[in-house]
């Protein structure tokens, strides 16, 4: 009877130790799964090389889109637009030559709704589409939200006009393209990956201004836009770059 009782006791310490050992398991494919959901949900990696300017702010983008803002003064026709952006009005953010460079018969072309009107009568798609700042809007799978931008002290870029930046998510990537503004408090609280900010001054915020509202936005890259050309100089572009706080990395696209 006592040997009965020891064999049944060494079963269940044998039960016991097998359930113990499959639950350690268990819990290491549970590992295994939360791992493969923080990969999945991993930051984006930023790859610069795919942001590229010709001058001032005439920007593009290539990602699993082609992105296109402001373009000015493009030369070579591609016709390779999946969007364009278009900030505001002058001359120099709405260039009809370089628009029509750019977009191709399926092009989707963004503006402010102050602008449908000329932007309609130049006749380069049928689907345009017009934000005010607040908006937010998915266009050809592209999350864009507007966002304000308007001078403080000056009259070139007037708030009433509605103009506007753009927070463009593309492949995971959140970009933020200024327009033409000056140092706003409501933008100081916006979250990117990459900044592009106009430095010149004159019809802008300066140097020295764009540097502390980049400071407060906190960015992983920014690039300084809006000189060189029709205003400001490289010498900005240097003031701006000593400004930047450690930790937020200026690259220079001109």
């Amino acid at each position: 009877m006592k040997r009965n009782i020891k064999t049944i006791a060494m079963l269940l310490c044998l039960a016991l130790a097998l359930l113990a050992f499959s639950g350690c398991g268990s819990g290491s494919n549970e590992e295994k799964t939360d791992a493969g959901q923080k990969d999945e949900t991993a930051k984006a990696e930023v790859d610069m090389n795919k942001i590229s300017i010709n001058t001032q702010s005439s920007i593009k983008i290539e990602g699993s889109k082609i992105i296109y803002i402001d373009p000015f003064k493009r030369s070579e026709k591609t016709c390779d637009a999946d969007i364009i952006f278009i900030t505001h009005e002058h001359h120099d953010h709405f260039d009809s030559k370089s628009l029509k460079r750019a977009a191709g018969k399926d092009t989707a072309i963004v503006c402010p709704k102050s602008m449908l009107d000329a932007v309609g009568a130049l006749d380069i798609s049928e689907n345009v589409t017009g934000m005010e700042p607040g908006d937010t809007q998915e266009i050809g799978g592209v999350k864009v939200e507007a966002v304000p931008a308007y001078n403080l002290d000056k009259s070139f870029h007037p708030k009433e006009n509605g103009w506007v930046g753009y927070i463009i998510t593309l492949d995971g990537i959140r970009y933020y393209a200024a327009g033409d503004t000056d140092a706003l408090d409501e933008l100081a609280g916006i979250k990117c990956d990459v900044a592009m900010v106009p430095i010149g001054g004159t019809y802008t915020m300066t140097a020295e201004e764009a540097a502390g509202l980049i400071n407060k936005m906190k960015p992983e890259y920014v690039v300084p836009t809006h000189y060189g050309s029709i205003v400001g100089s490289p010498e900005d572009a240097d003031t701006f770059e000593a400004d930047i706080d450690e930790g937020i990395k200026v690259v220079r696209k001109l």
